[in-house]
C-alpha cells in the first residue's frame, strides 16, 4: 500500500506563505491523483485540490482558487501544496491523499498521510 507523510506544515502570519510537502513511498499507482484534504477543529474533512498523476490536469475548490498552487514531482514521488495569503480560516490540519481521480473525494480516496497542522495567527 502506498505511504504518505505530509511535512511543511506550521505558523504563519495572516498573509503569509507556507509549502507543503507529501512524500510518498511504496508502491503508487499509474494515473492515480494526489491531492489536499483540511480538516477545520469542530469541522468536516473537505477537499481543497488535487493534480493528476501527470500533473496536466489540477481542480482547485474556490477557497483555494487564486492562492493556493498544487504541484508534483514524479521522479521523487512528491506532491506539494504552495499556500499564499493564507488566511485565518485556513487553519487547519492538512491532508495528502491519493484516489483515481483530480476532483478526490474521501470515499474514493485510497491513501492518506497522517496530517500535517496549520496554523494562521497573527
Amino acid at each position: 500500500q502506498v505511504q504518505l507523510v505530509e511535512s511543511g506544515g506550521g505558523l504563519v502570519q495572516p498573509g503569509g506563505s507556507l509549502r507543503l510537502s507529501c512524500a510518498a513511498s511504496g508502491r503508487t499507482f499509474r494515473n492515480y491523483a494526489m491531492g489536499w484534504f483540511r480538516q477545520a477543529p469542530g469541522k468536516g474533512r473537505e477537499f481543497v485540490a488535487g493534480i493528476s498523476w501527470g500533473g496536466g490536469d489540477l481542480w482547485y475548490e474556490d477557497p483555494a482558487k487564486g492562492r493556493f498552487t498544487i504541484a508534483r514531482d514524479i521522479a521523487k514521488n512528491t506532491g506539494y501544496l504552495q499556500m499564499n495569503f493564507l488566511k485565518p480560516e485556513d487553519t487547519a490540519v492538512y491532508y495528502c491523499a491519493s484516489g483515481p481521480r483530480v476532483r478526490l473525494t474521501s470515499d474514493v480516496v485510497t491513501s492518506w498521510g497522517q496530517g500535517t497542522q496549520v496554523t494562521v495567527s497573527s
